[in-house]
């Protein structure tokens, strides 16, 4: 892509305050496209204007029109709902937006002659951005100063590292593997090449959620029901049966009303609402929502080393001279010209004082692919320092004993070489010669065998990749407790394709590219396994990319923490376990409840169907739909849905649902059937055949509650004993009654009744084995 400035900044003194504040003013500036939460406006806007809102409003009309002002009764607990909504949405709107703004992404940018850190949306058109090794690239800019190399894999697709020179187009996005730069920014916000910047990785692959999916499912399949379900009800009474339009509307009121799974979503909004402060409350940032019940599915986690298992902070343990020079001085010139700012760089750095009386006519920066950087002198020639096997073509055995035996102790090895010949592409060419051994070491983390342990009790299996040599990887692995530790392999010695089946035999890699890390991820979504990888580099980059689920340290790279669905604020490994179980919390919680809308949707749609085939009437007033639904439904899910929650996640969430589902929702038409059968024994009013339904079908509902409340502890035991006894004031206490609309029952139609709820249990129990022997078995196989 070919750009051009339109000015060109002073190097030395960057945009001065007046010049950067035209630019604001005039809407030069890189404005967020995409912001971790929605503004308050549109947390309102998607509450409030909503396909079920729309239908309970009309609903409310008609029940207005007939003056039977009770039957709106439903109108307060869609108000209710609304309000809860929209509470616990901006409750969690303002808990977020206080993590993202003590995480927010910062980028160095030169103004008055002085370097200092901004955010994002602070950038104008024309700043100097001085861009290094981690950091992603904010905006569309051109180099004017310095070299890197960077990877457009999440622009362009390609993994390719390109390189980058002064005059070289940098696009937003893409991330600074190597190098640092001077560059000046040539478009901003909406008129960036890729149209955002945080969001552009997100926005390539929807995350995964079973969840989402299946409540999308529910809703548009009730979406397209409704309508024409209740417009049917409506004709079918009024000119079939010739209803008065009082009972027509009070009918499909009720009809209708059953339908709306409303609750059902205002549940998981609260349910995700409530997760994301829980884990804000252990300083964790989810950046995806729906990750939170990804990382409760996980079956696979890989590790990188460095900075997960280990603290990411190294530090020089011994040099081990080889040949000859003057090792400190070496080190002392190589890291005061080469700007490499990684944890290796930094522990050489307090290693030994810089100097600067050599003449620097060349620099290589450390890059994850190579693994290894260089510096070329006028007078003293080429310094190397990196992994060995990438320095030498020609290994010598006695070396490669003595790297083994610090690597087999944990120890980290980098080589310091020396050449007569200049920087090459190739540095296994350049005929080094071997100077010292430099061992490193990374501490492990004290709680990494028991975030480990508990992985393993949960069924996850972990596997360890590293870029650092595979002796050394094998050693934290042991130390850290990893199972099958003794299973290792050189990842450099695998081809592309043997990577599938390495993935089966082994646990740790070593020596692992950036490109392979990714293309693991993807192996192993490709054998059906649902993976999370945490990283906190660079070069983890596309792996976290390609995960279903990713973690980042807010220690590590910018582009890290840019990709990752989470980022662990304090950089906490032990956080993990409490993400897995808060995940676990929402997603079994959901399910639980979900099953009593659905008994009310599916029951509804049925009894709709037998309304306007065989039932002359629905037997339902919309008053005492809202009270079996809030006595077994609304209240009781309220409260199960917060409640502690950690079994482990198993099934398809949609199977699940309707397993519990379906049997009570038959259940309820059964019941629905028997009262209409007793007609042929007693003829009664529509108005007594309505009590008896409401009394059978809340005593139905309250059974699946019951079944879905095992195994019961105190919480469940409560509500479910609370909700029954407020069934049976509603329907026993004077007034109360009355305003349900429920009629007194004869001593003969309260023994039907008591029959029928008598039944009720074993009805229920055959409905649940006949249901699964005949439909779910074969989805649970």
């Amino acid at each position: 892509m070919k750009q051009d400035l339109r000015q060109h900044t002073d190097l030395k003194r960057g945009l001065c305050q007046q010049e950067v504040e035209r630019r604001r003013q005039a809407g030069e500036y890189n404005e967020q496209l995409e912001r971790t939460t929605k503004s308050y406006q549109a947390i309102v806007r998607d509450n409030l204007f909503t396909l079920f809102n729309l239908i309970n409003i009309i609903l409310a009309a008609l029940v207005f029109i007939t003056g039977n002002y009770r039957n709106m009764l439903f109108m307060g607990v869609v108000l209710s709902n609304l309000a809860i909504g929209i509470f616990q949405e901006i409750r969690s709107k303002r808990v977020l937006d206080r993590l993202s703004l003590l995480s927010a992404n910062h980028v160095q940018v030169l103004r008055d002659g002085k370097a200092i850190q901004i955010t994002l949306e602070e950038i104008v058109l024309d700043d100097l951005l001085v861009l290094a090794n981690g950091d992603q690239i904010p905006c569309d800019a051109i180099v004017v100063q310095g070299k890197l190399e960077c990877n457009e894999s999440l622009v362009t697709g390609e993994a390719e590292v390109i390189r980058k020179e002064e005059g070289s187009f940098l696009y937003s996005g893409s991330f600074v593997i190597s190098g640092k730069c001077m560059a000046q920014v040539c478009a901003v916000g909406k008129e960036t090449y890729v149209h955002t910047i945080l969001g552009h990785a997100k926005q390539v692959r929807r995350h995964p959620s079973q969840l989402r999916d299946a409540i999308n499912f529910i809703i548009k399949t009730a979406s397209i029901v409704i309508v024409p379900m209740g417009c049917l009800l409506i004709a079918k009474q009024l000119f079939v049966t010739h209803a008065t339009l009082y009972d027509a509307i009070s009918g499909t009121v009720a009809g209708v009303l059953g339908m709306i799974p409303e609750g059902l979503v205002l549940l998981t909004s609260v349910a995700l609402a409530v997760g994301t402060i829980n884990l804000a409350r252990n300083q964790t940032l989810v950046q995806e929502l729906y990750c939170i019940e990804t990382l409760a599915r996980v079956d696979t986690i890989c590790f990188d080393k460095t900075g997960t298992l280990t603290q990411g902070t190294m530090k020089v343990e011994r040099v081990l001279p080889i040949g000859d020079g003057d090792v400190k001085t070496i080190l002392a010139h190589f890291f005061h010209d080469l700007e490499d700012n990684n944890a290796t760089a930094q522990a050489l750095r307090d290693y030994v004082p810089a100097q600067s009386d050599w003449d620097c006519v060349d620099t290589l920066p450390f890059s994850s692919v190579r693994k290894a950087s260089a510096v070329t002198y006028r007078e003293q020639g080429t310094y190397l320092i990196g992994a060995y096997d990438f320095l030498f073509a020609q290994k010598d055995p006695a070396i490669q004993r003595q790297i083994e035996q610090q690597a087999v102790g944990g120890k980290r090895v980098v080589v310091l070489a020396h050449s007569d010949r200049p920087i090459a592409e190739d540095l296994k060419t350049m005929n080094s010669t071997l100077i010292a051994l430099i061992v490193l070491s990374d501490p492990i983390r004290k709680e990494a065998p028991r975030i480990l342990e508990y992985f393993y009790a949960q069924g996850v299996d972990i596997k360890i990749i590293s870029g650092d040599d595979v002796h050394t990887v094998q050693e934290i692995a042991q130390r850290s407790q990893v199972r099958h530790a003794d299973a290792y392999v050189d990842a450099s010695t695998l081809k592309e394709e043997e990577l599938e089946e390495a993935l089966e035999r082994y646990t740790v890699f070593g020596r692992v590219t950036p490109m392979q890390k990714k293309n693991m991820i993807a192996a192993l979504k490709r054998k059906g396994h649902i993976t999370a990888m945490t990283g906190d580099g660079v070069n983890d980059v596309m792996a976290l990319k390609e995960a279903d689920c990713s973690i980042a340290m807010a220690q590590g790279s910018e582009a890290a923490k840019n990709i990752a669905n989470l980022v662990l604020l304090d950089s906490d490994f032990s956080h993990l376990p409490q993400i897995v179980n808060e995940g676990r919390r929402v997603i079994n919680n959901i399910q639980r409840t979900a099953s009593l809308f659905l008994v009310k949707t599916t029951f509804s749609v049925i009894l709709s169907l037998l309304t306007l085939f065989f039932i002359p009437v629905y037997p339902f007033e919309p008053i005492q739909l809202t009270l079996i639904s809030t006595v077994s439904i609304g209240m009781p899910s309220f409260f199960l849905a917060l409640e502690p929650n950690h079994e482990r996640v198993q099934g398809n969430f949609l199977v699940n649902v309707f397993r519990n589902a379906l049997p009570g929702a038959l259940c309820v038409v059964l019941m629905i059937f028997y009262v209409y059968a007793l007609t042929a024994i007693e003829p009664m009013s529509q108005d007594l055949i309505s009590t008896m339904c409401v009394l059978l079908a809340g005593c139905s509902s309250l059974a699946v509650l019951f079944h879905v409340c095992l195994p019961f502890n105190r919480n469940r035991a409560v509500i479910f004993a609370v909700m029954c006894a407020l069934f049976l004031a509603c329907i026993c206490v004077p007034y109360l009654d009355d305003w349900f609309m429920l009629m007194d029952l004869s001593m003969q139609q309260l023994i039907f009744v008591l029959i029928g709820i008598a039944a009720i249990p074993i009805v229920q129990k055959g409905l649940y084995a006949l249901c699964d022997r005949l439909l779910f078995d074969r989805f649970l196989k």
